[in-house]
């Protein structure tokens, strides 16, 4: 047999080389439209997008979103990326459970698949908005090293803004856009800096294009340590505990005091959600084998969080969201389990040098909640120290005091939501709504 000529192995070479970048493409970003879903009657009235897009070192840790397009102008309306706390839970969660277009129907299990619904007060009817499972490890996101696997704070951040440029990079048509980074509870740490990051690589003069960065939106925020001490000082004010004791009670529903308290299988807590080390398939078992309930009606609200379980574990529902096969076992709400380092403790000098740049800021405080109530958001707002141009006032919904805002010089509105909890949306949605959308308009509360 001839030995192939030198042009042939050329072209051979060339090839394989094309293939393999073709395949470490598809790998690095991929994306597809979601048009039914399974517990959705018919076709899905928005457009939806779910997909990974590979970030790090040699694109090792795959990170999973979901992409909801607005529902009335994408091409000039906001867009947003959201981050749900923990750190560990997943952006289904904020999808799902506050601000995105579905949610589901409010009954116990009863053995079936549970039933979605549309959300009439969705955040998609005036904004794009992109829920990212991050850090690595949450919801479908997963490395293919146990090196990749490892986490902190600041990579996190680093990992988010390298998902947002790659992310642009394949949707140019959203460039232009006024863009927001969002999200609550533990995200008060992280999307604080990665607007920071985002901001700095837009004046680095390095990136291909600028991202148009205009502000951040955070719920009830993890921001500095003394949290806890305004706790104790909220559940003062609100009655919880005495003038002698002041101590109060764990049988107490802190994401929404005036609650239900839950069993820990239900709570929205991420170190709460299961007792003991047993692994995550044995956890979803327990859950998954619990007797279908009589009563079609939930005891308590977090009861809903358990539908997540049996919805997202189906087999049909993966291969809808275009699941990688075996790149996720037993999916969990809020991953208590990863090796992730909370390296910073106090988010306020990022808040300070954002305010610097001029950047808008909407902090938001159900004012029911006990894991980080609104006393200590407003002490932390009121130290950085800038002067108030618009007083304390109520703000109003139908005719009804909605909550309570203020606005300062660092063009940065804090506001109560009236009966909310830990996240505020889910249990003020009409309010929540006409809140963001007076703010992202930029009309007063």
């Amino acid at each position: 047999m001839a030995a192939p000529r030198p042009e042939q192995l050329c072209f051979s070479l060339l090839l394989l080389l094309l293939a393999s970048i073709h395949l470490c493409s598809r790998l690095a970003l991929s994306h597809s439209l979601v048009k039914f879903l399974p517990g959705f009657q018919g076709p899905l009235p928005f457009e939806l997008e779910t997909g990974y897009v590979g970030v790090d070192e040699s694109e090792d840790v795959q990170i999973f979103y979901y992409f909801v397009k607005s529902e009335t102008k994408p091409r000039q309306d906001p867009l947003i990326l959201w981050l749900t706390g923990g750190p560990g839970c997943s952006s289904f969660s904020g999808l799902i459970y506050e601000i995105g277009p579905l949610y589901f129907r409010e009954v116990r299990y009863n053995g079936s698949l549970p039933t979605l619904e549309l959300n009439p007060k969705s955040w998609t009817k005036m904004a794009n908005i992109i829920f990212v499972d991050l850090p690595v490890g949450t919801g479908f996101s997963y490395a293919r090293t146990s090196r990749a696997a490892q986490s902190s704070d600041l990579q996190l951040c680093d990992q988010a803004h390298e998902f947002l440029r790659k992310w642009l990079n394949a949707h140019p048509e959203y460039i232009s856009n006024p863009f927001y980074i969002g999200g609550d509870s533990y995200s008060g740490i992280t999307v604080p800096i990665i607007a920071q990051v985002i901001s700095n690589g837009n004046e680095g003069g390095t990136e291909q294009f600028n991202i148009n960065l205009k502000g951040y939106i955070l719920g009830n925020p993890k921001t500095f340590p003394d949290e806890d001490n305004y706790r104790i000082q909220f559940s003062h004010g609100m009655g919880i505990i005495s003038d002698e004791l002041y101590e109060y009670t764990d049988t107490l529903n802190k994401a929404h005091i005036l609650e239900n308290y839950c069993p820990p299988v239900y709570s929205p807590k991420p170190l709460k959600l299961f007792n003991g080390r047993r692994s995550l398939d044995e956890r979803f078992q327990e859950l998954h084998s619990r007797k279908p309930s009589p009563h079609s009606a939930l005891f308590c609200r977090v009861e809903a969080y358990a539908l997540s379980y049996h919805w997202m574990n189906d087999q049909s529902v993966r291969e809808a969201l275009h699941v990688r096969k075996g790149s996720k076992g037993t999916w969990v709400r809020c991953n208590q389990g990863l090796p992730y380092e909370s390296a910073i403790w106090d988010s306020r000098p990022y808040h300070v040098n954002l305010s610097r740049k001029g950047f808008r800021s909407l902090i938001y405080s159900g004012d029911h909640d006990m894991i980080v109530s609104f006393p200590s958001t407003q002490a932390w707002i009121r130290n950085l120290n800038y002067s108030i141009v618009d007083e304390w006032r109520p703000w109003n919904v139908h005719g009804q005091i909605a909550g309570y805002t203020r606005t300062y010089s660092n063009q940065m509105t804090f506001t109560t939501v009236k009966g909310g909890g830990h996240t505020a949306p889910e249990f003020k949605p009409e309010e929540c709504y006409a809140m963001l959308n007076r703010w992202i308009s930029h009309a007063p509360l």
